[in-house]
């Protein structure tokens, strides 16, 4: 915890709260990443620009960041095929649980869905356990 900033993730949580409101409040739309990728790929044409603008915006971040203070320096400590595999494993828990962390835990918990609140609480204990078994049982991190 050597590298917690409370004012940058405090300032982080609002930009995402005010884009999940502004996405909802002018479009209806939940700010659910996984369903705004996979909106990309298949829908109307209206459909897919704004979710390509959307998208933009998450990529320009940074690039506006920068333009401000200094990026953190990003450092992937660990093999490449396992941190494929985790990509691939968090995709196929999306699919799998409806909806990702920012579709359920910012979004659907705000509107006090209890489909959201179930599954953001699954999300977590999955998390926490996969944690305890990879650091303190099977030693692989």
């Amino acid at each position: 915890m050597d590298t917690f900033t409370p004012l940058a993730a405090l300032i982080g949580g609002l930009l995402i709260g005010i884009s999940a409101a502004i996405l909802i409040l002018f479009n209806g739309r939940v700010a659910g990443i996984s369903g705004i990728l996979s909106g990309i790929l298949v829908g109307s044409k209206i459909e897919r620009r704004w979710r390509l603008v959307f998208v933009l915006g998450l990529f320009a971040s940074p690039i506006i960041y920068r333009l401000f203070a200094e990026l953190p320096q990003l450092e992937i400590s660990d093999h490449v095929g396992k941190v494929v595999l985790a990509g691939l494993l968090v995709g196929f828990g999306t699919r799998l649980g409806s909806g990702c962390t920012s579709g359920h835990g910012v979004c659907g918990i705000a509107r006090l869905s209890v489909r959201s609140v179930v599954a953001t609480l699954v999300f977590m204990a999955a998390a926490i356990l996969t944690v305890y078994l990879t650091k303190h049982v099977f030693f692989l991190a």
